[in-house]
């Protein structure tokens, strides 16, 4: 398969590309969002309609300046959705940004997301000209955890008792890059 030529948003990769949500993500966008385990990591207790997703993507603005977040779709070059990854709480005074990430199960272990991180990353250090991105990680989710450790992020905090899951209180990790 001919590798498609994604040099507009300058973020593409080995084997994916990153681009801002359009309305042909609307179905995947509504299971991941609406998915209830992955609730615990975007801090919300609801489910999104149709409608609600549809308008976001027709009114996003997708300039993180305006916005303060950018969310992107995590893209293979055969054109399926892997996954999306969000910069969010972007302050530009201070050149810091939160960074938050969704791969698809069926995607999952696969390097989709350490692509994308890496794509990120790169975007944030260049492009946005941030001295710092961090993320904060469930304490026992080891996965996550090498993942951005990879990376260079550093446990710099620990937040006790911050999320109340079905099994009871779960610590969450700080992580920072600092570049």
């Amino acid at each position: 398969m001919k590798k498609e030529d994604h040099t507009l948003t300058g973020l593409s990769g080995e084997r994916i590309f990153l681009r801002p949500v359009e309305i042909e993500d609307l179905e995947v966008l509504y299971r991941w969002e609406n998915n209830i385990s992955n609730w615990v990591y975007s801090n919300h207790l609801n489910p999104f309609s149709r409608f609600y997703l549809e308008q976001y993507i027709l009114n996003a603005d997708n300039n993180i300046y305006n916005d303060k977040q950018l969310r992107l779709m995590i893209v293979g070059h055969d054109k399926q959705a892997r996954g999306i990854i969000d910069l969010f709480d972007f302050d530009p005074h201070h050149r810091r940004v939160a960074l938050g990430i969704i791969i698809d199960p069926e995607y999952q272990k696969q390097g989709f997301a350490s692509e994308a991180i890496g794509l990120v990353i790169t975007y944030a250090r260049e492009i946005l000209h941030c001295k710092q991105l961090y993320c904060g990680i469930d304490a026992d989710n080891e996965v996550s955890l090498k993942l951005f450790q990879k990376f260079g992020f550093k446990i710099t905090g620990t937040k006790q008792m911050w999320r109340l899951l079905k099994g009871g209180w779960r610590d969450e990790h700080f992580l920072q890059l600092i570049f």
